[in-house]
């Protein structure tokens, strides 16, 4: 069992020939190392630098429902100091910064980008929400699609949190969805600025064919990612050791992923503290 931290219809599909292109010189000897490879040994204290840790550790499974921890406590993958860091990297004000619906509009980048991904209605806004502490800082809505851009919010540091359009709605013009694509494909590939791309998966639903296609992309560019899962007071903990046991297998075979899961709750905040902490990792390790 793993390792669990509380702390478009049209499927996403992109050319992958073009990601090769785009990223390696044709005269290429090989392939570079995922970025989260070396990142992701700093996950565990005193493991081998460029070794994945944690895979082979004992599960680790907090309930999402607010109560206690059932083999480990709250901060036993962060320190206090962690945790403290990440509730201030989030307890200042956040604003809205920008949208773009094109390569050409998007913002100058301003500081480090972790972008939020996932299918529509997985609950992205509602996490940023929790992360921030805010209502209505990012517009949660019943209706799949809504987002259609690439949404920039703000804070008092030089972390931007980028929510990306959901994929996997069905209604969506096939025109639409064409450019939602492309969009996000060249965002991921050409934005020097991105940090980490968190893939929100939905704890009652598990891991879709949509979401494996967006994996298959962050792989191929290297770019480093995680899975978080939301909505996990809505399961039960045997539901979500088997959604969790089911993630973490097809995530083993992904090198730019990191071998652990995030369970999370917007409604009852489990997870979001671990979370702001992974995050505030992250900038303390590109400062």
């Amino acid at each position: 069992m793993p390792r669990i931290k509380f702390a478009m219809s049209q499927s996403f599909a992109l050319d992958q020939s073009s990601i090769t292109a785009s990223r390696f010189s044709a005269g290429a000897a090989a392939d570079p190392a995922p970025r989260s490879v070396q990142e992701t040994s700093k996950r565990s204290r005193g493991s081998t630098p460029g070794v994945l840790a944690g895979r082979e550790q004992a599960t680790h499974l907090r309930r999402c429902d607010g109560g206690v921890d059932r083999s480990m406590s709250s901060e036993s993958d962060f320190s206090k100091a962690e945790i403290g860091n990440g509730h201030r990297l989030f307890a200042g004000e956040w604003i809205f910064l920008s949208a773009a619906g094109s390569l050409e509009s998007l913002p100058r980048p301003k500081g480090l980008e972790v972008a939020l991904a996932g299918r529509s209605n997985v609950g992205k806004s509602s996490l940023i929400n929790a992360l921030t502490g805010r209502r209505s800082l990012a517009r949660t809505s019943n209706t799949p699609g809504r987002t259609q851009e690439l949404i920039f919010f703000g804070g008092s540091s030089q972390l931007v949190l980028v929510d990306l359009p959901g994929y996997g709605y069905a209604a969506a013009a096939k025109s639409k969805v064409t450019a939602w694509t492309r969009l996000i494909h060249d965002y991921l590939h050409d934005r020097a600025a991105l940090g980490r791309v968190y893939v929100l998966i939905d704890a009652r639903h598990g891991l879709k064919t949509v979401d494996e296609a967006i994996l298959d992309t962050l792989g191929k560019a290297a770019v480093s990612h995680e899975i978080v899962l939301t909505k996990c007071d809505q399961v039960s903990e045997a539901e979500l050791a088997k959604c969790s046991d089911s993630v973490m297998t097809a995530i083993r075979k992904r090198p730019a992923a990191f071998p652990d899961l995030i369970a999370t709750s917007a409604r009852t905040g489990a997870g979001i503290p671990a979370l702001r902490a992974a995050i505030a990792r992250l900038m303390h390790e590109r400062s």
